[in-house]
């Protein structure tokens, strides 16, 4: 049996450590990160993760805003949540950590994620890029679940 996932963050809501790894590890939308853009203003950005380990794992290009912003203030919030009732997802608080390690491993990850091969023109142009890419390594500190289930009816 393996450890109880994510055992250095702090949990509130209904879900265990293993309801919101099952709950990541099965969502196919992105994370939204919040994070402190440069001129000091919060900014959300919207990417594909996936889970590893305590981890939640991103890939971005080295040059883009939202590296700059992750490397100045490696702190960020985030949220899962799907738009269909019943609502239901994760959110929290993570340190970032911005690196260049197994970058082209973990997009080949994530474009198997979320676009289900890396056949595509579109997953070959990202794949053609991948010497600007980099890792977000987000650990999250605290995590926060919330399931509307039982009070609300599924949609259909």
């Amino acid at each position: 049996m393996s450890a109880e996932p994510f055992p250095a963050a702090s949990l509130d809501g209904p879900w265990s450590a293993p309801d919101i790894a099952e709950y990541l590890d099965g969502a196919r939308i992105p994370v939204r990160l919040a994070k402190q853009a440069p001129d000091g203003w919060p900014g959300i950005v919207s990417l594909w993760f996936m889970r590893s380990g305590d981890q939640i794992l991103c890939a971005t290009r080295r040059d883009a805003r939202t590296t700059a912003s992750l490397v100045q203030h490696p702190r960020c919030a985030f949220e899962v949540s799907g738009e269909t009732i019943p609502y239901r997802g994760v959110r929290g608080r993570a340190t970032v950590e911005v690196d260049d390690r197994d970058a082209e491993a973990v997009l080949t990850a994530l474009i198997e994620r979320y676009l289900g091969s890396v056949d595509t023109p579109f997953a070959r142009w990202l794949l053609g890029r991948i010497d600007g890419e980099v890792v977000l390594r987000l650990t999250p500190v605290s995590i926060s679940s919330w399931d509307f289930g039982e009070r609300m009816p599924a949609a259909g």
